[in-house]
């Protein structure tokens, strides 16, 4: 078994908090964001039992700037 960290991005959508993993490209939602996290947990390792992810360095993640008309 391995352990990784990886990054959950969150945002409310109506009701829900959709999770999403941007070096997976997995999603899940949840009532809570600690319910969300959680069920993007299991998908995220449901989905790295079948597509397991290459040993050749780690996914890099940063932000930028956009400039649009409000």
């Amino acid at each position: 078994m391995k352990v990784r960290t990886f990054t959950a991005v969150l945002h409310k959508d109506e009701d829900l908090y959709v999770a999403e993993c941007p070096e997976v490209g997995t999603v899940s939602q949840g009532h809570t964001v600690e319910e969300a996290v959680a069920n993007l947990k299991e998908a995220t390792e449901l989905y790295l039992e079948e597509f397991p992810l290459p040993e050749n360095g780690r996914t890099l993640l940063t932000t930028f700037e956009a400039t649009y008309a409000a």
